[in-house]
């Protein structure tokens, strides 16, 4: 089993930040900072020993947010001189979005110099959520900053649904704000700001499908690899639902004539273990027709439910009158994310993000908490 999240964050941390704000600061009560932390922050969860650590920080660190600003700069490596890094960093997040919301400009500034060596995602939403048209005036200036990861920021930062973070619902009900700083970075040479800004206009697609699709269709025309790859991964959520003018910007259509059948090798599953499939397809019509072939796992849930989830087949292409049979299979195996529960689930098969087939099968009962991949 892979280790728990929460063990990115410990002791170790702790002290990597009391030596370092020790050095940025000589007043620094390095002991009594340590003894605040390191008692408790054992029984916490990742979150919690950052805010544990944050808490701390407040107590022994300057009154003043300009005064500790500063302070906090200057625990960055900069210039060859090192710095603290990674999680770490979890904290000073915490803290800058508790204690800085009345020192917008400086604390902006601060989570851009932090971004390098961690994300600053965290820490920058509050002030969107409460000064947004100021806050996305000064971000909107990080798109062409020479960092990469400051430009991600403008992009991560202000996802409406960002995991893991507080959601933004001035941005989920109208995303408009957002669409200047993702038209900017929609071409940036790093994949890494590239894929962040799919997953915004991904999360912007659950609330406003339409406004996507017209997006990613304005931009497709004359569109490098690299851009294609971002608006199709930017409208996978369409793809999936099968909306009509999202699969239309990629060449598909609302299918017509196309019959599905799925036949289960058996019908009770092991875990870990492995489903396979065999899905027939055939186009029943006079002419050629391109598909999407995707797999929903609906899994059962504690209260008895399914839930789907969607996984990516491929994409091909039947020729009038053409059959063909596909063989597949979906491993059941731990990760951390899913708490397996035994008993019915369902396989259903979907071309173009329409239901043509579905069957249902038995997973064994486990203890084990994992997650689903396909294969």
């Amino acid at each position: 089993m892979a280790e728990a999240l929460k063990h990115l964050i410990g002791a170790r941390n702790a002290s990597d930040t009391a030596d370092a704000l020790s050095s940025a600061w000589s007043n620094f009560p390095r002991d009594a900072f340590l003894a605040d932390i390191l008692p408790g922050i054992e029984s916490l969860e990742l979150m919690q020993r950052g805010q544990l650590i944050a808490d701390a920080m407040r107590l022994h660190l300057p009154e003043d947010f300009a005064v500790t600003a500063t302070i906090l700069k200057k625990t960055f490596p900069a210039d060859q001189k090192p710095g603290l890094t990674g999680w770490s960093l979890l904290a000073f997040n915490q803290y800058i979005a508790a204690h800085g919301l009345d020192h917008l400009e400086t604390s902006l500034a601060l989570l851009k110099a932090l971004t390098p060596h961690f994300t600053a995602e965290f820490g920058i939403r509050p002030f969107i959520h409460r000064e947004q048209a100021k806050a996305l005036a000064i971000i909107g200036q990080w798109v062409s900053d020479p960092n990469h990861h400051v430009r991600r920021l403008a992009s991560e930062g202000t996802r409406p649904r960002l995991p893991w973070a507080m959601r933004l619902p001035a941005l989920v009900s109208d995303p408009a704000p957002l669409l200047p700083v993702l038209t900017a970075l929609i071409d940036d040479p790093e994949d890494y700001v590239r894929r962040s800004v799919a997953n915004s206009l991904n999360d912007i697609a659950k609330d406003h499908p339409d406004l996507v699709a017209d997006f990613v269709g304005r931009h497709h025309k004359n569109a490098s690899p690299e851009r294609l790859w971002l608006l199709r991964h930017a409208s996978r959520t369409l793809l999936k639902k099968g909306h009509a003018t999202a699969l239309a910007n990629f060449g598909f259509a609302r299918i017509d004539g196309i019959k599905a059948n799925l036949r289960l090798a058996s019908s009770q599953v092991a875990f870990p273990g492995v489903l396979d499939f065999s899905v027939s397809l055939a186009n029943e019509t006079g002419t050629a027709q391109s598909l999407m072939l995707d797999y929903a796992i609906h899994h059962q849930k504690k209260d008895g439910t399914l839930s789907p989830k969607v996984f990516k087949g491929k994409n091909l292409t039947l020729a009038a009158g053409q059959s063909l049979t596909l063989d597949r299979r979906h491993a059941f195996r731990p990760i951390t994310t899913r708490v397996y529960h035994p008993g019915e689930h369902r396989l259903e098969i979907l071309v173009n993000g329409t239901s043509l087939a579905l069957e249902t099968f038995t997973l064994a009962a486990s203890d084990s908490s994992v997650d689903t991949n396909g294969v």
